[in-house]
């Protein structure tokens, strides 16, 4: 036999929630599973024995008695467990059940003035989806009622968890913990009491959750490192036992900043940007607690993170007290490769909102930076020659030209010469070597006043993220670099707004020209090396590689550079 389960009438979200449970007591208890995804309110098709149909029946007995006895409308709340065999349905028999079903889901319209019949009813055994007021193109769990968790493992780059009701840490035990009152008029305690002969359930555990609150899901080598949590719902009763130390009248962020994070991209990629997309529309009113706890990232985003909650950052498992919620969210959303998808977010926000937040977290530093060398530029003209005044402003309207220099691998080998090529072009140019330890606010100024950045490919492409929309952006891709070229900068540079130039390299414009011989397929064909993996791109192409650029070629790109920004053509002494 298989099981539909359709709600008539109007249901609301805690009669959706009955059927999940429900359908999970029966799948869990009798070990059997779903043939489809398990979903809000859709059809659960699982097999039943004739004691199972006999409990459902009492189930349903059950819910009417408590409905009835607390003066509910049967009609309204009752919901209908419809049986059917495993074989070709009887035609009239589901003629006649669609039109059963559309006449009680239709008939608040069907009689009320103000409504209007605007939607068409269908109902058959191939049919997977259901009418009502949900709204099905909303993302999973986007919302749940108090004393629920809900985890949304439909993504494959991340999962995210909600707790609703009273919610609180445990930090010792990697746990946090959901008290819940909820009984559902003592529907879903009949089920499980009748279901498991009288037994209580393990440590009185109504539900139990594990999550790693890190965006690279896909990626077992890494999430392996991360720290993992227990989600786990208990009888309210209980909450006695773990008093709250620290009660916030906001909701908590849970993430981890482990995995990759100490690489330029990573931090952007699958720490910052995502925070960014799951917590803004709390607008600051949101406590963020991080695993695998690093102090100096902190500090390094602390103009990022400001912008995005009012309160400290609190070390989830360096402080022991426990910190209650009436909501929190495990976990973050994660759209694409440096990227804001607007569609997936409740006002629209996009990238260039990002970017936005980026220019007020940096720019009362950047003021602070500008006064200083203010002070400085006054006391040197007071040794300075007339002349130099309009020296300055001669090169003040140049276009501004950031190279961002490389050392090692993937360098450009001849850097000082691309300065003196930029330079006769009529580039005003900066060579930006960023270290670990330089100042985010200092490196966000130098491109957020550029015009132009060259950079080969690499982690501190990242920065593009600090230039205005509307520059220009040229990356140099070395050989076997580019998929991961276009991917993680080429195309994000683009949804950024930046003109974005890119410059594949020859063979004989990099150092592996001098390692292999010319028809080796490292130089001829790079792509039949990358596709073994990872490890083969990151040894030969990435570790192994430096770049000589061939500036005659290469100045053509400078030259549409110069044209896109300024709309004149350039001289230069490569013509």
């Amino acid at each position: 036999f298989r099981l539909l389960i359709v709600g008539v009438g109007e249901c609301d979200n805690d009669e959706w929630w009955l059927i999940w449970e429900v359908s999970d007591l029966i799948t869990t208890r009798y070990k059997v599973k779903p043939s489809t995804e398990k979903l809000i309110a859709q059809k659960h098709k699982v097999r039943f024995s004739k004691r199972k149909k006999e409990i459902l029946g009492e189930m349903v007995q059950h819910h009417r008695y408590n409905l009835l006895k607390k003066g509910g409308d049967e009609e309204a709340g009752t919901l209908l467990f419809l049986y059917y065999r495993r074989r070709r349905p009887n035609l009239l028999s589901v003629l006649f059940l669609s039109l059963l079903s559309c006449t009680f889901i239709l008939a608040p319209h069907l009689f009320s003035a103000s409504s209007s019949l605007s939607h068409l009813c269908s109902f058959g055994v191939q049919n997977e989806g259901f009418v009502g007021n949900i709204d099905v193109n909303a993302p999973l769990c986007s919302s749940i009622p108090n004393g629920r968790i809900c985890c949304d493992r439909s993504h494959f780059r991340s999962d995210i968890c909600f707790m609703k009701g009273d919610v609180r840490t445990h930090s010792p035990s990697s746990s946090v913990f959901l008290y819940s009152s909820k009984s559902n008029n003592g529907f879903i305690s009949y089920v499980s009491s009748m279901i498991d002969d009288g037994e209580q359930e393990e440590h009185d555990e109504l539900q139990h959750e594990k999550i790693k609150p890190y965006t690279r899901k896909w990626e077992p080598s890494i999430m392996d490192t991360i720290d993992e949590l227990d989600l786990i719902s208990k009888r309210a009763n209980l909450g006695v036992h773990h008093p709250c130390d620290v009660i916030h009248n906001v909701p908590a962020v849970i993430f981890s900043t482990g995995g990759y994070t100490g690489n330029l991209y990573h931090e952007f990629n699958d720490g910052i940007m995502p925070l960014y997309i799951t917590s803004q529309h709390f607008n600051k009113k949101v406590v963020f607690f991080i695993l695998d706890y690093r102090n100096w990232w902190v500090i390094k985003y602390g103009d990022i993170i400001s912008h995005l909650s009012d309160h400290p950052v609190i070390d989830f498992t360096g402080d022991n007290r426990t910190h209650c919620f009436t909501e929190a969210i495990i976990g973050l959303r994660i759209h694409d490769e440096l990227t804001v998808d607007s569609s997936l977010m409740r006002s629209n926000e996009s990238i260039v909102d990002f970017r936005n937040l980026l220019d007020r977290a940096y720019w009362p530093r950047i003021r602070g930076l500008i006064q200083e060398e203010e002070q400085e530029t006054v006391d040197k003209k007071m040794s300075t020659s007339p002349t130099s005044g309009s020296v300055f402003d001669y090169q003040a309207r140049k276009p501004k030209l950031v190279i961002l220099s490389r050392n090692g691998s993937r360098a450009i080998m001849n850097e000082n010469s691309l300065v003196k090529t930029s330079e006769e072009m009529g580039f005003q140019v900066q060579v930006l070597r960023p270290e670990r330890t330089t100042e985010l606010a200092k490196i966000y100024r130098s491109l957020n006043s550029s015009d132009v950045m060259i950079g080969v490919h690499g982690a501190a492409m990242t920065h593009f993220l600090f230039m205005k929309p509307g520059s220009v952006l040229i990356q140099v891709i070395p050989l076997g670099t580019e998929w991961a070229a276009e991917t993680y900068y080429g195309e994000p540079a683009r949804k950024l707004g930046l003109k974005y130039i890119g410059y594949k390299i020859k063979g004989r414009e990099s150092s592996l020209f001098d390692e292999y011989d010319k028809d080796d397929p490292v130089l001829r064909n790079p792509s039949s090396f990358t596709k073994k993996g990872w490890e083969y791109t990151k040894k030969i192409y990435l570790e192994d590689q430096t770049v000589r650029l061939e500036l005659r070629r290469f100045g053509k790109r400078l030259a549409r550079a110069y044209y896109c920004i300024t709309g004149i053509h350039p001289q230069s002494s490569l013509e």
